[in-house]
C-alpha cells in the first residue's frame, strides 16, 4: 500500500523542492524516497519512472511562473506591466532553478499533455503584459519570443552564476528592461505575412 500521506501531487512537489536544492541534473529516485523516508520502489506507486516525474515538475513549473507573472502584472500596463512580468520571472527562475529547468527540458507527450494548456496559459500571462504596446497582430508572436528569450537567457546566466562583469546586476537588469521597452515603442504596426500569434489550449506551444 502507498505510504500514508503520499501522492502524485505530494511527491511532485517534493521533488520539486529537492531539484531546487540540489540541481535537476542531481535529482534522483534514490534521493528524493530518502528525503521522504521511503524505500525508492515505493514511489513507484504515485510515479511511472523518474522521466514521468520530471514531466509532473515541469508541469508545476510553468504553471507556477504562469501565475507569478499574472499576478505581478494585474492592474498595470505598458512598461509597468513589462517591468513587473520580467521581475516575476527572474524572481522565480531564482528561487526555484530546478523546477524551472524541468519545464525547458520536457516536450508534450501528446494532445491531452497537462503540459500544453499549462504552457500556454503560462505564454498568455506574459503576453498580457505587453498588450499595454498596441502591437500589430503579426508581430505579437516577434515580441512574445524576445522577450522570453532575453527574460529567460538574463535569468539563467544570473543563476549560473555566469556575470562575472563587476557591474551591479540589477542595473543590468533594470538597463535591458528599459531596451526592451524602448524597441517595443519603436515597434512599427507594419504587418508580418505569414506570422502566427494564436495560442489556444489545444495547440503545443511553439514559441
Amino acid at each position: 500500500m502507498p505510504r500514508a500521506g503520499l501522492a502524485p501531487a505530494s511527491v511532485t512537489e517534493a521533488a520539486a523542492a529537492l531539484a531546487d536544492e540540489v540541481g535537476l541534473a542531481h535529482l534522483s529516485m534514490n534521493l528524493l524516497a530518502e528525503r521522504l523516508g521511503v524505500k525508492a520502489p515505493s514511489l513507484y506507486k504515485h510515479v511511472t519512472s523518474q522521466a514521468d516525474l520530471v514531466h509532473r515538475i515541469a508541469v508545476l513549473a510553468v504553471t507556477e511562473v504562469g501565475d507569478a507573472i499574472r499576478d505581478s502584472t494585474q492592474g498595470r500596463a505598458g512598461s509597468d506591466a513589462l517591468a513587473a512580468a520580467a521581475q516575476a520571472m527572474r524572481t522565480y527562475v531564482r528561487q526555484h532553478p530546478g523546477r524551472y529547468a524541468a519545464a525547458n527540458n520536457v516536450r508534450a507527450t501528446g494532445p491531452d499533455d497537462p503540459f500544453i494548456p499549462a504552457s500556454n496559459r503560462a505564454l498568455r500571462s506574459l503576453a498580457a503584459a505587453l498588450h499595454g504596446y498596441k502591437l500589430d497582430p503579426n508581430q505579437e508572436t516577434h515580441a512574445l519570443r524576445m522577450v522570453r528569450s532575453m527574460l529567460h537567457g538574463f535569468a539563467t546566466l544570473e543563476v549560473a552564476d555566469g556575470f562575472q562583469i563587476d557591474t551591479d546586476i540589477d542595473d543590468s537588469f533594470t538597463w535591458m528592461i528599459t531596451f526592451i521597452d524602448h524597441g517595443l515603442r519603436a515597434t512599427t504596426s507594419t504587418p508580418s505575412p505569414g506570422a502566427s500569434h494564436a495560442l489556444t489550449n489545444n495547440r503545443r506551444p511553439r514559441l
